[in-house]
């Protein structure tokens, strides 16, 4: 009898012209989450990821994705909205940071004031959030979870391929240099 082993892969790959890469495009190591800027879960494994990429250092890329869990989440749209507007003026992981850190705050007043905060054109953002200039790309980057397997969040891609462990510092960092080695070892 033979069993049949699946694994979830990325049916977008990472692309260095649509998405938000934070460290070398070119590094060994890629982690790719799938997030919700409401979701209680990601802002726990906000810190996580960041503590893990200063670990790693140049050898890894991480690769954000929207995720926004409408049903349950009204404001993490908006939010994603919000960060790519950011992104629009070279501040994507700059907003990305402030909405973690203010997750319970994700209303209209408060993104334009994390706006202003960062330095930002406040006209520019709130017209690009008012007319959901990037909503487009947020509908793509949930697509691309979609048919990937992400079915909630934080949902973690290691080197293309979906980390179904546990995501603790110890766990995710172990996970990664487990692929490090098996990316060496091939």
């Amino acid at each position: 009898m033979s069993t049949t082993t699946w694994r979830s892969a990325l049916a977008l790959p990472v692309s260095p012209t649509r998405d938000h890469i934070r460290g070398p495009v070119d590094a060994p190591l890629t982690l790719l989450e799938y997030g919700d800027y409401e979701c209680t879960f990601c802002g726990v494994a906000h810190p996580i990821v960041k503590a893990v990429e200063a670990q790693l250092g140049n050898r890894l890329r991480f690769v954000f994705r929207h995720f926004p869990l409408t049903t349950v989440h009204p404001h993490a749209e908006l939010a994603a909205e919000a960060a790519e507007a950011a992104g629009s003026q070279g501040a994507f992981w700059q907003m990305h940071d402030v909405l973690y850190a203010n997750q319970q705050h994700l209303e209209d007043p408060h993104l334009l004031v994390y706006a202003a905060t960062l330095g930002l054109d406040i006209n520019r953002f709130g017209n690009e959030v008012t007319e959901h200039a990037y909503l487009r790309k947020i509908n793509e980057d949930f697509i691309s979870g979609v048919r990937s397997g992400v079915n909630g969040t934080p949902t973690f891609y290691i080197n293309g391929a979906r980390h179904d462990g546990a995501w603790d510092y110890a766990s995710l960092l172990a996970a990664l240099q487990q692929a490090a080695l098996t990316a060496a070892a091939a």
